[in-house]
């Protein structure tokens, strides 16, 4: 069967970006130099470019072109309890915390609702941002219970919340009700993390319980959208 000719550019594209001979950030030539170079429309290479934004190869910037994604993301996964640490032991790419906010607050009537407290009880907020090949992808912002959460420092802050929970308070994190949602990106966003042209931030709150079925941490994690991959495993019953 004879293919489609914005197939055969979506192949000989997508290929040159998995090899590396395109590489994650580049800019691909505009849609008059690819019509140029395959020999063809501008609606096909239209066709090809829409084919390559939908399976992830890049990103389209307004006013500044298709730009490569790195097709070899980190996974992160979705059901499980993974602390940031224990997955940047696995990624092997140079990875950093910095710790932004730390500060022991009341609980407004927003973290009340989140954390089903009360705007009595004190709250440990954290700020802080993720960065990986040296740059600010990942925004974190955690909100904990004092009356389970009695102390926290920087130090701990910086790495590893969860380790100190479980290793020098001895409490066990059971499970988590999580929320994926894409959003416009916040001012705070915008002046933290590396956006470089992107308009949409991947947002995931985590609802993270004690083996006791207590709620003692609220957190939203704020993703620039190039560098992850949100995975799961699912069972049909």
């Amino acid at each position: 069967m004879v293919k489609n000719k914005f197939i055969k550019v979506y192949e000989d594209l997508s290929a040159q970006i998995q090899d590396g001979r395109i590489q994650p950030g580049a800019l691909l030539p505009s849609e008059n130099e690819l019509t140029e170079m395959y020999q063809t429309s501008r609606e096909t290479i239209r066709k090809a470019l829409k084919l390559l934004s939908e399976h992830g190869y890049i990103h389209k910037v307004q006013g500044k072109g298709s730009i490569v994604l790195d097709v070899k993301k980190f996974n992160f996964p979705i059901s499980g309890l993974v602390s940031f640490k224990e997955l940047s032991e696995k990624m092997g790419q140079p990875v950093n915390t910095h710790v932004i906010q730390l500060a022991e607050i009341s609980a407004n009537a927003y973290l009340a609702e989140q954390l089903k407290a009360s705007m009595k009880d004190q709250v440990w907020k954290v700020i802080r941002v993720r960065e990986l090949n040296h740059e600010k992808i990942i925004l974190d912002k955690d909100f904990l219970l004092k009356k389970h959460i009695p102390f926290l420092s920087e130090e701990i802050c910086q790495s590893s919340i969860y380790e100190y929970i479980e290793k020098e308070l001895g409490l066990v994190i059971s499970f988590a009700k999580k929320e994926i949602t894409v959003e416009e990106p916040s001012e705070e966003d915008r002046e933290l993390l590396d956006l470089d042209g992107f308009h949409n931030i991947v947002v995931v709150k985590n609802f993270v319980y004690l083996d006791d079925a207590s709620l003692f941490q609220y957190t939203e994690s704020r993703h620039r959208p190039d560098k992850f991959r949100f995975v799961d495993f699912a069972r049909r019953k």
